[in-house]
């Protein structure tokens, strides 16, 4: 795994948009999943595959937002998915599993960051419950409308340099940290796409994940103003401490896209990536890269083995 892990040089970077990764690409008669379609990333990551000929299904917990934000753009639909909700996320794939349809792109992008302690389900750490056990349902449960060849994308961050899988203490019974939470939930989601990937790459369905980049998005809706200034991301007038190192949206969204459709990584598999290539192996002093602990085919698998317990879901 970790001798895959090596950047490929794509000629694509950190300024990469989603026009640039999807310039010729034709996507007619393909099906995508998004979820949280129709916000930041996830609304940037719906308009380039609709725009390059894919219908699109976004899947969002809030309907009237979701219709507000996409109008009537042709090809998409939007469907309800509260990933937080174990009976919502059955209904949304039985659904879909039932209409016949094929899904050959899922990118898992819908997300909660740093969040005061919020319990769902059975006592369930919320972001590690809606960030990794929603998708790791949705997933399994779609697995048999998923086309041969598919991609399936999940959407982690550099936020997974905070804080490995914590098996001692998963649920944060014993103190809760809202960045440990939300870093030990973007490792989940890379474990999750490395043993998915073992599991489906003999059916041809493989599984990317990725860090986005910095972006001002709602995803840190979270976050009081006195925390980002205190953080260094703003000023005391509420202007971007920094405005260079931020990403555009649409520079955002670009890894994502690219890691769904490129046919750069053809026969690819298993891998974390960022600005529009592989990363590589992190270093232990730099959010740069991808953590080894986040790609370890060990805890992939014992990652994997908890979530089915937890969810009591398991297509494999």
């Amino acid at each position: 795994m970790l001798t895959q892990q090596t950047p490929i040089t794509s000629g694509f970077g950190p300024r990469t948009t989603t026009k640039e990764v999807t310039a010729g690409l034709d996507l007619r008669g393909k099906t995508a999943i998004v979820t949280g379609g129709h916000s930041g990333l996830g609304l940037e990551s719906t308009l380039a595959l609709a725009n390059a000929g894919a219908r699109v299904i976004v899947a969002a917990r809030r309907l009237a937002a979701a219709r507000e934000a996409l109008g009537q753009i042709e090809g998409v639909e939007i469907l309800e998915l509260d990933l937080s909700d174990l009976g919502s996320v059955r209904r949304f794939a039985e659904a879909f599993v039932a209409s016949g349809r094929r899904a050959d792109i899922l990118i898992n992008n819908a997300g909660i960051m740093a969040c005061p302690e919020t319990r769902v389900g059975p006592h369930w750490e919320t972001q590690f419950a809606t960030n990794h056990l929603g998708h790791y349902a949705l997933v399994n449960l779609l697995w048999p409308a998923l086309a041969e060849e598919a991609r399936v994308v999940a959407v982690s961050s550099a936020a997974h340099h905070f804080s490995a899988i914590r098996w001692d203490d998963v649920q944060f019974e014993r103190g809760y940290d809202k960045w440990q939470a939300y870093g030990q939930s973007k490792t989940a989601n890379a474990l999750f796409a490395i043993h998915l990937d073992a599991l489906g790459r003999e059916r041809g369905v493989r599984a990317f994940t990725l860090h986005p980049g910095s972006i001002a998005t709602p995803l840190q809706r979270h976050i009081p103003r006195e925390e980002m200034i205190a953080l260094g991301w703003m000023d005391e007038a509420g202007n971007p401490a920094n405005p260079d190192a931020l990403k555009t949206p649409q520079q955002g969204a670009a890894t994502q896209v690219w890691a769904a459709t490129s046919a750069q990584l053809a026969g690819m598999g298993g891998l974390y990536c960022e600005d529009c290539d592989i990363a590589g192996i992190a270093s232990i002093d730099t959010l740069v890269g991808v953590r080894e602990y986040a790609i370890d085919p060990e805890q992939a698998q014992r990652l994997w083995a908890l979530s089915a317990s937890l969810t009591g879901i398991n297509a494999f």
